[in-house]
């Protein structure tokens, strides 16, 4: 089974470009932090090719830039070619099933003209303990510590 799951950033902005019979292909890259440190407390970050197509590409290059924080679910591929040297060269990349966009999206906003909501823009009052009156109902054995089975 070929499966990978990844959560990273964007390194650059997306580059969308279509195949000769009209299908959308964006390529970009993304940086993932290992779950360890080196010795010296600085954490390793592998950079990781990304290839996503069809409607998902157009999303992709719409809605993402460098930064925006993502989560790729898909498989690994590998191309085997000569360089122009002819040495022979093997270059991974991985082809996205699944693209969620994990990052505020700016431009979302800007085309639908709807606006981010902020908590400051429901004057609640902090002063008001809204928990003042939770379990009130309910009733309590009174258990001493002898009781215990422990």
């Amino acid at each position: 089974m070929n499966k990978v799951f990844l959560i990273g950033r964007l390194t650059r902005d997306p580059e969308l470009r279509y195949t000769t019979n009209q299908s959308a292909v964006a390529n970009f890259s993304i940086a993932v932090d290992r779950n360890f440190r080196r010795e010296d407390g600085n954490q390793e970050t592998d950079f990781i090719n990304i290839e996503v197509w069809n409607k998902p590409a157009e999303n992709v290059n719409k809605y993402l830039k460098k930064g925006s924080q993502v989560a790729i679910d898909g498989s690994i591929r590998m191309d085997r070619f000569n360089d122009k040297d002819g040495n022979a060269r093997t270059t991974y990349r991985v082809v996205a099933n699944n693209v969620q966009f994990l990052s505020k999206v700016d431009s979302v906003e800007a085309d639908s003209g709807v606006s981010s909501v902020k908590p400051s823009d429901f004057n609640v009052d902090d002063t008001t303990d809204i928990y003042s009156d939770f379990g009130k109902d309910i009733k309590v054995d009174e258990i001493s510590d002898e009781e215990l089975p422990f």
